[in-house]
């Protein structure tokens, strides 16, 4: 397949390549493929979900790099010391930076509570209050988009400026991308427009009554930015022969902490990020409605594609490597 196929195929699709909008790649450091559909072009953005939490994660590795953050094995409260921990609640304080990367964090109750955080006047505080509870740390995975929000806690708290501000000075401007421009308090339609516009937004990012961004979705970005990010993960760090980001802490995200069931694709899980082969070198931020930063050490390659509202689609790395690779 070509390119001009392959922008067919997707154009004329009436399956899971139906909700595709961009697709960008960079190999041995160049650009080597740009198409865009549905209206969009390359520049513009859009809410990439749960590929937020793959960012988070690097934004954590530069406070980390910088000192902000002792280490991933820092307890969580150590940044929290004024929040006043309900009676009984024990086992919040041995929670680490390292459970909240790798989704082995526990919490209370059976499901996040949306609504209680989402109408707060500080998200990170809400969902603090539904760390812990009684089983203790157990070590297992518990997606918890809710929970990564106390990352964002943390970066502010450490380094005493907004982490919008944090990730524009130290990722975003120094990989040449657009700095990101708060989303603003908002209303509940506006949370539910957020999610389902299927139209082009602003290089923004969606933030709570304090200004403070949300860690596990709604950073806006295009497919050009996270093939951008990617390429700095497949290059350990450097961008541009410049190090933005530990050789040590990019191989620490990557590597395999946990091994997923059945609902994940038995993939594996590094800080935020997928390992979806046992055998191959090969990474992933995922979020869904198919938005994705694929990186293939093999191939050197790094691919970044954008979908909007879509049910969940977990065949994004499949389609990359079985229709974008090959014409590469």
């Amino acid at each position: 397949m070509n390119k001009e196929e392959l922008h067919r195929v997707i154009s004329e699709s009436k399956g899971n390549e139906s909700n595709i909008c961009q697709i960008y790649a960079i190999k041995d450091g160049d650009m080597a493929f740009d198409d865009c559909w549905r209206g969009f072009k390359t520049e513009d953005a859009m809410n990439v979900n749960s590929v937020t939490k793959g960012v988070t994660a690097l934004l954590a590795g530069i406070a980390l790099d910088k000192g902000f953050i002792r280490s991933v094995d820092q307890k969580v409260m150590d940044f929290f010391p004024d929040h006043v921990v309900k009676r009984g609640e024990k086992t919040i304080y041995d929670v680490t930076v390292r459970h909240l990367l790798t989704m082995t964090a526990p919490y209370k109750g059976k499901s996040e509570p949306w609504k209680k955080v989402c109408t707060s006047q500080d998200w990170t505080l809400a969902i603090l209050d539904h760390l812990g509870g009684r089983n203790g740390i157990t070590g297992e995975f518990r997606y918890a988009t809710l929970g990564i929000q106390i990352l964002v806690g943390i970066i502010e708290r450490a380094t005493a400026e907004k982490c919008i501000d944090f990730a524009n000075r130290h990722l975003f401007a120094p990989l040449g991308l657009p700095d990101r421009i708060p989303h603003g308090d908002s209303s509940k339609e506006d949370q539910f427009d957020f999610f389902m516009n299927k139209n082009p937004r602003k290089h923004e990012w969606y933030t709570d009554p304090q200004g403070s961004v949300t860690a596990g979705w709604g950073l806006c970005m295009s497919a050009k930015d996270m093939a951008v990010i990617g390429a700095l993960v497949l290059d350990g760090g450097l961008h541009g022969g410049k190090r933005i980001i530990s050789e040590e802490y990019v191989k620490d995200m990557l590597a395999p902490h946990v091994k997923l069931g059945e609902r994940f694709g038995f993939m594996n899980y590094g800080y935020l990020w997928y390992k979806p082969h046992d055998d191959k070198e090969v990474y992933a931020a995922i979020g869904d409605s198919g938005n994705i930063i694929y990186v293939n050490k093999e191939r050197n390659v790094s691919v970044g594609m954008t979908g909007t509202f879509k049910a969940r689609i977990f065949d994004r790395v499949d389609f990359i490597e079985q229709k974008v690779l090959p014409m590469l």
